[in-house]
């Protein structure tokens, strides 16, 4: 038999080099992404390739045997196990169903109003990035107690580089902390410096990290495979065309009824029991001779593929497993969101391709999905399985997912399956009746007691800094959060203060002209009367300035409050609740200063699924990253208010997080330093910028009128440019790299820098980041290739000692 590989390895030297399993188990296909060229097609997983039910679902029970027999009966009885979406769903409740006693969650890209995000991380290589981690249990990943977690068990279809492992480990050991990590893949496909990255996570943690996988080895890449690959990419398109038929007319498949048990999840997006399991089992032979029935009796149904729905693999999967059992020829597989190029060729891992529309009204927004190995795969019936929330007339409809399977297969069915609606959690002690009055100046920051409202508590009496390097060696170890200490405020030179009251004087204008744009936007767009809600602290000199623009050209007085938002945390509840009670959440606007790759805007988007009414989109001055789509500007230019840090905001710190300090009807923290007075130039910033309203009036209605006509949708494009920055500098971790001139001041003031990367001829927006650099011994590169002015990139394996790109000893500022 011609591996599935071999159309790829003769084109482009990609060859699999480990164990014997490793062909049996993979081959090779390409796809259009920048990031990665080829693509490992797993022959077992389900997903790409149809496949015997009782092959894809074994391997997965296999694994959770191991795993079981390396922790024990007692040990296992206390794990819980965390599959990835899409593509592991169905291959992490397998190894939950082989541990037998475990609870099940994968990640989604689903988020769920009524449930509050627990975590969430990023998939660096992946054509979809973000993850949540949505239980419906609060306490899922405390299971055994707070004091004594029992062992996390994580798992994926493959490791290739182990970024997202290390991206999920970083953020729920932060979280919920623990001392056992048990890795679980198909394949682990990593070179010895990746594998090595886990053993120092180990280390630095004290937590044991064990692996589990099939198959072992690597993926040899010639050094331009990944040009070379995009160029073959686009050679193939141009000859291979999809089966695809746009005009296709409507389908009425079979619809089948399942009696899915009334309240059993419909997988693990929210948490997967033990007793669902049982249910599960015990529902499963009835569900499967009703779907014989429905198609007519076994002598009917012919050769079947049951295919399941992005996420939605498991029930589908099990659903196949029931039917084969019956004596049914099936094979399953599922829908994808992964472009992938398909050859019909039978060295190749994908053979056909069906394109469709999504069809469950994603949260990312529409977009084409696939159907790989169907066409061609001489099926009599194809058995569409899918959740409520995608039985839509999309699915339906001309074009569609069913009417591309009836081009495929001479008969299509549905079954449906009840997408499952977790019920909010009655918590253990009831809200305060009434939540704390903001804090205004001038008790709590020197701004006018009417510019701004801060809904914190004010921690200015506790001592909470803390020298940069020790906080960035801690928060890099997984011991500690970045919100959990201050550090030491940066105290600028003269010199450097000199760099900032020129920048002002040359930018107030500018500023002027974006503050008004992007006020004006929100009155005509969001709500004539809306409610400003700065996120603390940057966004807050910015909510000042709208609320003074709204008076000075409008005579309208905007409330403006500002709130603490935690990446990795998420914002507020207390803040949002008390905002809730005083005003209509729909004329709530976030306000911010920037975005930089917009993690703080997929941060507010997450933390607000719990919180119906609130609308996500955040009004910023300035949107380098393409990342909003109400902003006064795109470009990447200096905001004064970024060169420093309290004394150009209020006096306010940035805010705090920590459990000891922040009980469960607090506000988040912060202080205000009353002995920086001196310094102060909060209001003599909003002065400078209010002082030029007058003459940017008829600018800012010029470019209003130009941004109302506009497409403004965001692209996201800051966002893929740090991925491929974090990848070809070898920091693997988004996280650790901080996109424009506001983003690089900031690791400059409050970071431990690696070095910068800066726009030639970018001038006078980088004398301050020069200056900075300069005085911590930090090398700036230039670059003509970036989107931004300049990027900042945080030292990825900092301990104390440890040096900066040059050589040169990290020194504090």
């Amino acid at each position: 038999m011609v591996w599935t590989g071999t159309w790829v390895s003769d084109r482009l030297g990609i060859e699999l080099a480990g164990d014997d399993e490793l062909r049996g188990l993979l081959g090779l296909a390409l796809r259009r992404n920048p990031k990665r060229a080829h693509l490992l097609v797993s022959g077992v997983l389900g997903k790409h390739v149809p496949q015997l039910p009782s092959v894809v679902h074994g391997h997965g029970v296999t694994l959770g045997r191991r795993v079981r027999a390396l922790l024990g009966p007692e040990e296992a009885a206390r794990a819980v196990v965390l599959g990835y979406a899409e593509t592991a769903t169905a291959l992490g409740h397998a190894v939950a169903d082989g541990l037998e006693t475990s609870p099940y969650l994968h990640s989604t890209r689903r988020p769920v109003a009524s449930v509050p995000s627990a975590g969430g991380f990023e998939e660096s290589h992946s054509h979809a990035t973000s993850h949540l981690l949505l239980p419906e249990d609060p306490a899922f990943f405390d299971r055994g107690g707070e004091a004594d977690r029992g062992p996390l068990v994580l798992v994926d279809d493959e490791f290739s580089t182990g970024n997202t492992v290390l991206n999920t480990l970083r953020d729920l050991h932060a979280r919920h902390p623990r001392d056992h990590y048990v890795i679980v893949a198909l394949v682990d496909m990593r070179a010895a410096g990746d594998a090595g990255r886990l053993a120092a996570f180990a280390e630095e943690t004290g937590a044991r990290v064990d692996v589990f996988a099939h198959a072992r080895g690597t993926v040899r890449l010639p050094e331009d495979v990944l040009a070379r690959g995009l160029r073959l990419v686009e050679e193939q398109d141009g000859r291979t065309a999809d089966p695809l038929v746009p005009c296709a007319p409507a389908v009425a498949p079979v619809r089948l009824e399942l009696g899915w048990p009334a309240g059993l999840p419909d997988g693990g997006r929210h948490g997967f029991t033990p007793d669902h399991r049982a249910r599960l089992r015990e529902a499963l032979p009835a569900m499967a001779a009703r779907i014989v029935d429905g198609l007519g009796g076994p002598e009917q149904t012919g050769r079947v593929l049951v295919l399941g729905f992005e996420e939605l693999m498991y029930a589908p999967l099990v659903l196949a497993r029931a039917l084969e059992e019956a004596g049914l020829d099936v094979r399953f597989s599922t829908t994808t969101r992964s472009p992938v190029l398909a050859v019909d060729d039978p060295g190749y891992a994908i053979r056909t391709r069906l394109a469709f529309p999504a069809h469950d009204d994603p949260a990312d927004g529409p977009g084409e999905r696939y159907a790989y190995n169907v066409a061609g795969g001489g099926f009599d019936t194809v058995l569409a399985v899918v959740d409520s929330a995608a039985d839509t007339p999309a699915l339906h409809a001309p074009g569609g997912l069913l009417a591309q399977l009836a081009t495929a297969a001479p008969r299509v069915a549905l079954a449906v399956v009840p997408a499952h609606t977790p019920v909010p959690r009655t918590p253990d002690r009831q809200e305060p009746p009434v939540l704390p009055a903001p804090l205004r100046g001038p008790d709590f920051s020197s701004y006018e007691p009417d510019d701004v409202g801060w809904l914190l508590q004010d921690l200015s009496a506790v001592r909470l800094e803390a020298p940069v390097e020790e906080r960035e060696e801690a928060v890099q170890r997984g011991g500690a959060h970045y919100a959990e200490s201050l550090p030491v405020e940066y105290q600028p030179t003269e010199e450097y203060q000199e760099l900032y009251r020129d920048a002002l004087a040359g930018s107030a204008a500018r500023i002027a002209r974006a503050v008004g744009t992007v006020t004006e936007l929100v009155l005509a767009e969001r709500s004539p009367r809306p409610v400003l809600v700065s996120l603390a602290r940057a966004g807050t000199p910015v909510g000042v300035l709208m609320r003074r623009w709204a008076r000075h050209r409008h005579g309208t007085e905007l409330p403006h409050y500002a709130v603490s938002i935690v990446r990795g945390r998420g914002i507020d509840a207390n803040a949002l609740r008390w905002l809730a009670a005083h005003h209509d959440p729909a004329d709530v606007v976030f306000v911010d200063g920037w975005t930089g790759k917009g993690a703080i805007t997929r941060e507010l988007a997450d933390a607000l699924a719990g919180f119906p009414g609130f609308d996500p989109e955040i009004a910023v001055l300035a949107d380098p990253g393409s990342c909003v789509r109400t902003y006064g500007t795109r470009e990447d230019f200096l905001i004064p208010s970024a060169c420093l840090n309290s004394t150009v905001s209020g006096l306010i710190s940035r805010t705090v997080l920590r459990d000891d300090l922040v009980g469960p009807h607090d506000y988040h923290g912060a202080k205000f330093y009353r002995e920086l007075s001196g310094s102060d130039v909060s209001r003599d910033f909003v002065a400078a910028v209010e002082a030029r309203f007058d003459e940017l009036a008829d600018a800012v209605d010029q470019q209003v009128k130009e941004a109302a006509s506009a497409d403004r949708a965001p692209t996201w494009e800051g966002w893929a440019a740090v991925e491929r920055i974090s990848e070809e500098q070898g920091i693997h971790d988004v996280n650790l790299v901080k996109p424009g001139v506001g983003e690089t001041t900031r690791v400059l003031l409050r970071r431990v820098p690696w070095k910068i990367l800066a726009r030639r001829g970018a001038g006078a927006d980088l004398a301050h980041i020069r200056l900075l650099a300069e005085q911590r011994g930090v090398p700036v590169e230039e670059r003509d290739d970036l989107p931004y002015t300049c990027v900042g990139l945080i030292h990825p394996r900092y301990t104390r000692g440890a040096t900066g790109a040059d050589g040169k000893a990290v020194g504090s500022a």
